[in-house]
């Protein structure tokens, strides 16, 4: 009930109005039945937004830092999730990652739309990168066609940091869908996993027209961050030079 008081009075014509996002191949989206939405991961509007321009409702799978904040903040962004029927995912962990595989199919046997970000986490430089096989083990045992989905302008929109996003040209784009049933009972084979996954992620780079890293974005975000940590160090640790 909430999630379509949201969609539809609350907040997605309030986002409509004011990024007026262009949606191209909104056709190639099923009608009926489940099916999963595979996307680039560049803002956290990108929760909102694709939801707001779908005829259908769309679960995704959202990550558990967005349901346990603390104080009054962290319990109304919980409460706001879960009423927009969105499911916690804890990435800690070989384990985390096959419930979040189980609750994934569990949307899908419902028969309806399950959005996920192979990338596994928000860009944190506007590219595109390496894919999680998650994605392909859901479409591979659910039998269920994958829609790739980019998202473009919606970095510059709202880049990590920015809690206000500033008005920009946005666009949603929407490909065919992608039929992996050449594979059906090859969802265990590690090869074939990464197979699909990476014709999933050309499909989204094909769509988006970003530059594409051949590294998963949480490893890239963490040597980053080591390297200005790092950076700063050696800066605390130089010597100054003697007043004149």
């Amino acid at each position: 009930m909430f999630y379509y008081l949201l969609k539809f009075v609350l907040l997605g014509p309030l986002l409509r109005l004011v990024f007026r996002p262009r949606i191209e191949g909104l056709d190639h989206v099923p009608a009926s039945g489940p099916a999963i939405i595979a996307g680039n991961h560049l803002s956290f509007s990108d929760h909102f937004l694709m939801p707001a321009v779908l005829k259908r409702r769309i679960t995704f799978l959202a990550k558990a830092e967005y349901f346990t904040g603390p104080g009054i903040k962290g319990r109304l962004t919980a409460a706001f999730f879960r009423s927009a029927g969105q499911i916690p995912v804890d990435r800690s962990g070989k384990e985390a990652g096959q419930a979040a595989i189980r609750e994934g199919l569990g949307v899908l046997r419902r028969g309806e739309l399950l959005g996920i970000y192979p990338e596994g986490t928000r860009s944190h430089d506007g590219r595109l990168y390496k894919g999680k096989v998650g994605v392909a083990v859901m479409a591979l045992r659910a039998q269920v066609p994958v829609v790739p989905c980019a998202m473009i302008g919606t970095f510059e929109a709202q880049p990590p940091g920015k809690v206000v996003p500033h008005i920009h040209p946005v666009v949603i784009r929407f490909g065919e869908p992608l039929d992996f049933s050449r594979y059906a009972g090859l969802e265990n084979e590690k090869t074939v996993l990464r197979a699909v996954t990476d014709e999933i992620m050309y499909a989204i780079l094909t769509l988006s027209e970003q530059e594409y890293v051949d590294e998963y974005a949480a490893v890239a975000k963490a040597g980053q961050a080591a390297a200005r940590k790092g950076k700063r160090h050696r800066e605390r640790r130089l010597p100054r030079a003697p007043l004149s």
